[in-house]
């Protein structure tokens, strides 16, 4: 079954078949974050080209996209659709000024981020200027399974959940470190559960160490917190002993705000 067909909610009477397939083409854009053709989005979506080409068509009609020849780009209306959730999310608006104390304190990037589809995003940042292959920001998605904020969130689920993740999942191997096994990612998320910590050392990107925290508000974990340094520049030992703290701390204050 393509993409396409599934896009019907299984016959939902209430599910707007439309604007599902519209916001599917503006997700592919985010993927790519590139000019596309209506054939690419085509292929990114499983949406017919056809159906591609009114999503295109409508998004460039309301001003959200344009296009040059036959390359369709998104404008900056988009913005407004992220905006509206990052002004209405207590949790993201009440994360923002620990975050910067976070910053300025351990002169370190930090951030916030929640379980969306299999994936941790992003929804709040504080950043210092560091060189760093991968450009986070808010908005950001990246694997659970490799990462220290990624791993807090699953460690929080129940077994049953985590191994779901684990079978429907590509484990892939981004370095060498990375650990795909299921059984070790198990007990690595048992330890976290344990610790209420994880940190992950060069999975994600070589010379990336991070460490993240969960945020607990009513007993259950609503997010998490982490930061992320040079593997080069701060030892395993000194994030645990300087950085471990402050994370918790930060985590408990946005726990007992949105609580």
């Amino acid at each position: 079954m393509s993409h396409d067909e599934t896009l019907d909610a299984n016959g939902d009477p209430e599910f707007m078949t439309s604007l599902a397939r519209g916001l599917a083409v503006l997700r592919c854009f985010a993927d790519e974050r590139r000019p596309m053709t209506i054939a690419q989005a085509s292929r990114l979506t499983g949406l017919s080209r056809p159906a591609v080409k009114r999503c295109l068509h409508t998004l460039a009609r309301l001003g959200y996209a344009s296009h040059e020849d036959t390359r369709y780009m998104l404008q900056p209306k988009v913005l407004s659709l992220g905006h509206a959730y990052l002004s209405s999310s207590t949790l993201a608006v009440r994360a923002q000024p620990l975050l910067d104390q976070l910053r300025d304190e351990l002169h370190e990037s930090c951030s916030l981020g929640v379980i969306e589809e299999d994936e941790v995003t992003y929804i709040a940042r504080a950043e210092v200027s560091r060189i760093m292959s991968i450009a986070l920001r808010v908005g950001s998605r990246l694997p659970l399974y490799c990462t220290s904020m990624g791993r807090v969130l699953l460690a929080a689920q129940p077994k049953a959940d985590q191994e779901a993740y684990l079978a429907r999942t590509r484990l892939e191997a981004l370095t060498e470190r990375t650990e795909t096994s299921p059984r070790a990612l198990l007990a690595i998320f048992d330890q976290v559960a344990v610790n209420r910590f994880a940190m992950v050392d060069q999975e994600l990107e070589p010379g990336l160490r991070s460490i993240s925290v969960p945020v607990v508000s009513a007993r259950h974990v609503v997010a998490a917190i982490n930061v992320g340094t040079q593997a080069a520049r701060v030892s395993p030992a000194e994030m645990r002993s300087r950085y471990l703290p402050a994370l918790r701390r930060i985590a408990h204050d946005l726990g007992q705000l949105c609580a």
